[in-house]
């Protein structure tokens, strides 16, 4: 009988040039690069790059990363782990170059306008450099699950049947604003074993071609094609609609950024589509529980980080529990300078909390992701209520209970439909990193094919093995 064991292949490194940071610069087969490919390395402007050149520059990148993915596929472990640590180190000993080219992209946001919260988006501060290089090396640590058989039975006709996880192929990213975005993208690529084909946004383009480079220089070093990881070097919107229609090269598309963003390439995209639109996370403090433990969890739950998709948005409280917990919490939030929008019955219950923002709500607050300092906050009469609540206007990202009641902990993680259910912590915890799944490409509320932090696993696939030893069909 045959022993099956997988062992990828080391590939051979391919051909091309390393110092450009966008990395599709190469000679083709008759040695001569493209027009769109001098143009664009030279760093052309929206404004000089025509449908033809963007066009050209697109399918470039695409037949580049469709090769690079087949000797990604079969890349060894060490190799992929050599190139996570490599990326690892060069964000660390790169801090201060970095910071000079964050630094003209924070510039443009601010004269062009951008939010508060967009600016915050956008930083690379020494704390997210660390955070991006300590999730390479987290998974650079993980076991590698390419090539895993599983689920392998022997059939009544004598052949064994099971899957095998294999990578998905390659896959295009759209992002806004986060830098930071590019390491986790291409550090997944990297361990996943795909090739990936970045576009991010026009505000960090300077930041991103940075750290593209980092990216290829730590590839080529560990022997794997630079091309796995390319970042799309125009800002011209063209691009974008080229990258979701070249089903031929792509595998899977997946959008992070603004609701507009990702509701345009659900609708035109011509390749499947892993996302989700936005982050109306609950927290609900229910009766009975830890009063201390709420305010705590529910403050951080908030005002930790009011930019990101998993902070909380809407603040749901048991009636048992509100008189005491409502004013002690409003106290913190006023403290901070969040707005609170309340039902009647909950501004009633801070109107004596000194220096609070109070707003009665609207219908649209309950819906609303704010990504600001301002919390929606309603009375309900307990978990049923709260369960239905959450179920009509969350957005199915994160919700948490903060209980002592098991029942009602479990009936809370059975019944609210959403990626990430909590109970007794923080939403601002929905995050791959805090998930240790070492990075994560995004946060996803649809139930197919990926749900919640996509990590390794959601940008892999099973394919099915049959291993027999001579049994035929009769």
């Amino acid at each position: 009988m045959l022993r099956w064991a997988v062992r990828p292949r080391r590939p051979r490194s391919a051909t091309y040039v390393t110092n450009r940071p966008v990395g599709f610069l190469r000679r083709t087969a008759q040695g001569r690069a493209t027009r769109a490919q001098r143009e664009s390395a030279a760093g052309a402007k929206i404004g000089t790059m025509n449908a033809t050149n963007t066009t050209e520059l697109m399918n470039t990148l695409g037949l580049q990363a469709k090769a690079a993915s087949a000797l990604m596929a079969k890349a060894s472990a060490a190799d992929k782990g050599r190139a996570l640590r490599r990326l690892a180190a060069l964000l660390r000993e790169s801090g201060e170059p970095l910071a000079v080219q964050n630094a003209k992209d924070l510039e443009r946001a601010r004269a062009n306008g951008l939010s508060d919260p967009m600016v915050d988006r956008l930083k690379l501060t020494p704390k997210v450099i660390e955070t991006c290089a300590q999730g390479c090396e987290q998974l650079a640590a993980m076991p590698d699950i390419i090539g895993e058989i599983s689920g392998m039975k022997q059939m009544p006709s004598g052949i064994r049947v099971g899957q095998m996880r294999v990578p998905i192929g390659v896959f295009g990213m759209i992002y806004e604003s986060r830098p930071n975005v590019t390491i986790e993208a291409a550090s997944l690529a990297i361990k996943s074993g795909n090739a990936c084909i970045l576009r991010g946004g026009s505000e960090a383009i300077d930041s991103n071609r940075a750290l593209a480079l980092l990216v290829q220089r730590a590839l080529t070093e560990a022997g794997l094609p630079a091309d796995a990881v390319q970042l799309v070097p125009t800002t011209d919107r063209a691009a974008v609609g080229q990258l979701i229609a070249m089903p031929q090269y792509v595998d899977v598309i997946i959008p992070r950024g603004g609701k507009g963003l990702i509701e345009r390439i659900s609708a035109e995209a011509k390749v499947p589509v892993i996302k989700h639109l936005d982050g109306n996370c609950h927290t609900y403090v229910d009766d009975p529980c830890d009063i201390a433990m709420a305010v705590t969890v529910a403050d951080n739950a908030k005002t930790q980080k009011y930019s990101p998709c998993n902070a909380t948005e809407s603040l749901l409280v048991a009636r048992g529990v509100a008189a005491d917990f409502l004013p002690r919490i409003g106290a913190v939030y006023a403290a901070k300078g969040v707005e609170m929008r309340g039902c009647a019955a909950s501004l009633a219950l801070l109107a004596d909390v000194p220096g609070a923002k109070l707003a009665p709500a609207t219908e649209q607050d309950w819906c609303e992701e704010y990504l600001a300092p301002v919390v929606s906050i309603k009375l309900v009469d307990g978990v049923d209520e709260a369960i239905a609540h959450i179920n009509r206007y969350g957005s199915h990202h994160t919700d948490a209970i903060l209980t002592t009641n098991h029942v009602h902990a479990q009936r809370f993680l059975r019944e609210v439909d959403s990626a990430s259910v909590m109970v007794n912590t923080s939403t601002r915890f929905a995050d791959g990193f805090e998930y240790g799944l070492g990075a994560e490409i995004g946060i996803s509320t649809d139930k197919f094919h990926a749900r919640g932090p996509v990590g390794v696993e959601g940008l892999t696939s099973l394919k099915y093995v049959v291993l027999g030893e001579g049994e035929v069909r009769v």
